[in-house]
């Protein structure tokens, strides 16, 4: 399903537009103004429409959540006072916390949340695996409601506390009660900040102002839980994409912050003393490349194979990185530096072995069909990786036609299961947090599901017995165990190829602090001196 961008005469009609943003904004002027570059241009609104940050990280602005992660990685009420399980652990009941507002007034109830859930569960592969096991969902009265389930499942809190895309964002009732597949006309929420509609273009800015009635935790703020407490009045996304531009911009004092400055320009930046850098995420980002299972000639599990060889991680992380301070090869299907790590069948691969790859495509009868490859040029992280991967797959005996556009071009192209001569593709590479690959049930990437899955849209029982064994399994050393024949099943049928890790440096001007290291990029804690 395709996702369609928002357009200009959209924002206008929202609702929780011009009017309502006026009539909670602060009695004074606003004196704290964050102005913010960030990486790539907010078009789609809709966080379940799309897993791309920018949308996601828009919705952590005026979305909350029921759970949430700390900074150890543990889930956490958010918005919930409490959780409870029954013995058998077939029940789980859940109780909001009181003064919970939406945007427009109304208080948030279980009413809401119900169909929040359930919208969130169509669209995300993690939540599609949580309803697999779902046999009821309903409210109780407004402040409670419970899932019962059909087996015992270990990822209940794991998946209601998903911290990256597709983030199980609530929404009013009307709001969430939207088809799963059509975009909501809506930006009413209950989070900290409200975005102003009538201030907000694609392409220029987007606006968001402090939610006064915001009723944040009690507790310090850690990770994505505790207490969201918002210290400016108002934040600017800017729209700069010529990275000279931003970087000139900040070291003027024209922006406060920005989230992914050019590697190139690290210099410029650790030559001014106003300036700080720091990484928001130690464990970083990975890129990896998705082949699409439904067009010619990736259809084929021998075709795909061949790009095993044909690729190598040191060439993609030093033309997009660059400095091997910020990146590490990492030869495994999960997270290098996490529990899961894993060099399970990855034996002579990723090694750019040209004439074993040519010998693969031969065997397999590659008839020279040019394969798609999409390329994002707007999105530094991602501008040169696409034209490495080019070079590589023709040195190896592919014929490879590279497209370039804009990254939310792509990422609307990507939802298209078109055939190729209907504005179809077959392969493009991207940048995933690390929270988007700790296990195989947060990972999009392992989902072989069908049309449920992901982009790419693999197809595999055998994968997704894996899975679902691995989610019911609660001891740490079977999951490792179940983790491994995972990656080795992903190799086997090209789900996707990780190039390797880097990470992302931000900077700002140092009268700005409290950034917390949560992953996506949040801005409450944030002040402004």
């Amino acid at each position: 399903m395709m996702t369609k961008p928002i357009k200009r005469r959209e924002l206008g009609t929202l609702a929780a537009g011009a009017t309502l943003a006026a009539t909670m904004r602060p009695a004074a002027a606003a004196t704290k103004v964050l102005r913010y570059v960030r990486n790539g241009n907010l078009t789609i609104l809709d966080p379940i429409q799309t897993t791309a940050y920018v949308t996601r990280d828009h919705g952590y602005m005026i979305y909350d959540t029921l759970l949430a992660i700390d900074e150890n990685n543990v889930v956490k009420p958010q918005m919930l006072a409490k959780y409870e399980v029954s013995a058998d652990k077939m029940l789980w009941t859940f109780t909001l916390r009181d003064g919970l507002e939406w945007h427009d007034g109304k208080p948030v109830t279980s009413a809401d949340c119900v169909p929040s859930v359930n919208r969130w569960m169509a669209r995300d592969p993690m939540g599609q695996k949580l309803k697999d096991f779902v046999a009821e969902l309903k409210a109780v009265d407004d402040k409670t409601f419970t899932l019962k389930l059909k087996e015992p499942y270990g990822l209940v809190l794991d998946s209601l506390g998903k911290p990256s895309s597709n983030t199980p964002f609530m929404m009013p009732k009307a709001v969430a009660e939207t088809d799963p597949f059509k975009q909501i006309d809506s930006t009413v929420g209950s989070g900290p900040f409200i975005y102003v509609n009538a201030e907000s273009k694609p392409g220029e800015k987007h606006v968001y102002i402090k939610n006064p009635k915001y009723k944040p935790r009690p507790e310090p703020a850690s990770g994505l839980a505790g207490g969201k407490v918002v210290k400016v009045d108002r934040v600017e996304w800017r729209a700069i994409s010529d990275q000279q531009q931003a970087v000139n911009a900040l070291l003027a004092g024209e922006i406060d912050f920005i989230e992914q400055p050019s590697h190139d320009l690290h210099p410029l930046l650790k030559a001014d003393a106003n300036i700080k850098m720091w990484t928001l995420n130690p464990l970083g980002s990975l890129y990896f490349f998705r082949p699409n299972h439904l067009n010619k000639p990736f259809d084929d599990p021998k075709i795909r194979s061949a790009l095993w060889y044909a690729l190598n991680q040191e060439d993609f992380l030093r033309a997009a990185i660059g400095d091997s301070e910020h990146y590490k090869v990492c030869r495994s299907q999960f997270i290098c530096g996490t529990r899961l790590e894993s060099a399970a069948g990855m034996d002579g691969l990723l090694t750019s072995n040209f004439e074993k790859a040519r010998a693969v495509l031969k065997d397999a009868g590659y008839d020279g069909t040019p394969i798609v490859l999409m390329h994002s040029t707007d999105l530094h992280v991602l501008a040169n990786v696409a034209p490495v991967a080019k070079q590589l797959m023709e040195k190896a005996g592919f014929k490879v036609d590279m497209q370039s556009m804009d990254m939310q071009t792509l990422v609307a192209r990507r939802a298209k299961r078109d055939a190729i001569d209907k504005g179809g593709w077959h392969a493009f590479i991207t940048s995933p947090t690390s929270l988007d690959g700790l296990d195989p049930i947060t990972a999009s990437t392992f989902n072989a599901g069908c049309e449920k899955g992901w982009p790419g849209w693999p197809c595999d029982a055998e994968m997704e017995m894996l899975r679902d064994k691995y989610a019911r399994e609660t001891d740490p050393a079977k999951q490792k165990t179940l983790a491994d024949a995972i990656q080795v099943r992903s190799i086997e049928i090209t789900s996707h190829i990780n190039l390797g890790q880097f990470l992302i440096v931000s900077a700002a001007r140092k009268n700005v602090t409290g950034f917390i290291a949560a992953g996506p990029t949040v801005f409450w804690n944030v002040e402004k001196k």
